[in-house]
Formats: structure tokens, sequence, C-alpha cells
């Protein structure tokens, strides 16, 4: 079934005009391990800059929101991945001895797993609860339980979307809370091009790699024949809009089968595949974005260099 999905998708995509990939599926094991490379690189700011956040700036976040003067509340994380950003605000909680449950979203039951046997292993007296499955459906179950909740969106996934969807996004999870429930919200600010653009094409060419990675897993899965030799990897990003994209190009006019499916995608050379958007924010786009919801935004805390913002929401 899942095959038969990432196919359809693929083929639809191809068939388009302009045409699309899901950057969804850039994670297999490969994809994974690469990703990891990609965010210890030098030029990939947005992981060290988030990270700082937490390390330095919790127990601020933590006081703002108000956490110490409530009983009990639930930590929500929606894609825990391997929690290390986390685990900082983690710690500052419970140094506080404050009362929590950690309820990490994950629709890898892999991944939860991992990062309940970690969290046990360094916090022996945190309470994980871990949710297996999307998103929305999880906080539909989560939205009978009326504890407080803080949800935790980190790592600028919402730039991942496009606008409407990421307004559709804010919309449902809106919906899914209570008042004054409080969001943080991790997101990537607009910058100069000089800074963002080496993010997306280091010089280790570890992130063309990653993008490269998703021809070779169509070969391998849908039989297709892509010449990886034949495409490039090209980043684009715009300081007015805020808007970065990674396409990959084609290098010459070919043809590429899908000897699975019988069917042929013509390319014309220079003809680019939309694989991914990685939106940059400031606060007029994120109030454009939240303007259908009841969130307001309430405080916001930077790193060092002002490149990455938590955003502190609460809903009203």
């Amino acid at each position: 079934m899942k095959t038969n999905q990432f196919k359809n998708e693929v083929l639809e995509g191809l068939q388009s005009s302009p045409k699309t990939l899901p950057s969804k599926y850039f994670y297999n094991k490969k994809g994974d391990a690469l990703f990891v490379e990609i965010m210890n690189l030098p030029e990939y700011y947005l992981t060290r800059a988030e990270f700082e956040i937490f390390k330095t700036k919790s127990e601020a976040i933590i006081k703002r929101i108000d956490l110490d003067k409530i009983p009990y509340f639930e930590l929500i994380e929606l894609g825990a991945g391997d929690g290390k950003k986390t685990k900082e605000f983690l710690k500052a909680l419970l140094q506080l001895n404050l009362e929590f449950s950690y309820v990490p979203i994950d629709i890898s039951q892999h991944a939860l797993d991992n990062l309940e046997q970690h969290l046990k292993t360094e916090f022996n007296s945190l309470k994980v609860k871990p949710k297996q499955g999307k998103y929305f459906e999880v906080l539909q179950d989560i939205k009978l339980n009326k504890a407080p909740k803080v949800i935790m969106f980190l790592g600028s996934n919402l730039g991942n979307m496009p606008d409407e969807e990421a307004k559709r996004f804010m919309k449902n999870l809106n919906d899914a809370l209570q008042e004054n429930d409080k969001v943080i919200l991790g997101l990537d600010l607009i910058k100069s091009e000089d800074i963002v653009l080496p993010a997306y094409n280091d010089a280790q060419g570890v992130t063309k790699a990653f993008n490269m990675n998703l021809l070779s897993r169509i070969n391998e899965e849908l039989y297709a024949d892509f010449n990886l030799e034949q495409f490039d990897h090209q980043p684009e990003y715009s300081e007015e809009t805020g808007v970065a994209k990674s396409f990959l190009v084609s290098k010459s006019d070919q043809n590429v089968s899908f000897n699975g499916a019988g069917v042929t995608i013509p390319f014309k050379k220079g003809e680019k595949i939309h694989t991914e958007i990685s939106r940059k924010y400031n606060e007029s786009i994120l109030k454009d974005i939240l303007d259908q919801t009841q969130f307001k935004i309430i405080d916001q805390f930077l790193d060092s260099k002002s490149y990455f913002s938590s955003y502190i929401l609460e809903k009203h």
C-alpha cells in the first residue's frame, strides 16, 4: 500500500507542470543518515541556533509562560525526532520540580521507542507518554483531556509548508487546544542570502547528496532509470519573500522510464523538479499565518545572532 502511494505521488508530481517531488520521501534510511550529517555541517546554522535558545533560555521561557504556577500540565511535542533540543527544556523543567508529562508525537514508532529509551536513561523521574500517529489524529484524542497544554513544534518545520498549508495546519492546531494553552514555535528568520543559501548548498556536497538520494530511492523502489550524472542540485532563495526552494535540474534533454509502471517522463535541458520549500519568517508573515486562529504572539526568544526565533503563542 505504501509503495503504491509513493509511486502515485511521484508520478503525479513528475507529470505535473512544473515538475515536483514530495519532500517527505527524502527520508529513507540513507536520507535519515544524510540529514543527521546536514545538521552538523558548519553552514547549517538552524539546528545550532535553536539548540542555543533552549540551552541558554529554557528557564526564561518557563517563567514567561507561567509554567512554574501551574500544578500540572502536558508538554506535547509534534515530531519529536531525537529530542536533542527538547532535552535542554526538559532538564530545566525537572530542575524546577514541576509536575508535568512529556508527550512526544511522531509517525515513526521506531523514533519514539529510541527517544523513550534515551529519556528513561537520562531522566529517570520524567513521565513520558509517547503517542504514535499523525499529529491531528493524536491531538483529537488529547483534546478530551482537559489538562493545560504546551505544544512544541520546533526545527522550523512549519517553514516546510507552503503558506496556505501552514495556515490550515495552525488552524487545526488552534482547534485542538483550549483557551490559555501555549505553543513554542521554532521558526527560521529572514536573513541575507549569503547566510541562507550555503545552508542548502554546503561545500562538502552533503545537501546535494541528500537531494539526489531521492532519485536513487525512486530508481530502487519504483524501477526507474534516473541517470544521476544527468541531474544537478540547485537551491534558490529570495530575501524579499523569505522563501528558499530546492530543485533538481536536468542537465540535458532526456527521458526517464518507470519500468514497473510502463511510464516515460521527458525532461528538457534546464528543466527543474521542485523538491522542497523552506520558508523564513518575520513577525508580519507569522501574524498572517495565524490570522484565522485565536493564537496571539506573546513573546519570542532569539539566539545570539538573531538567526532563529522560538515564538511563544497563547490561545486567547
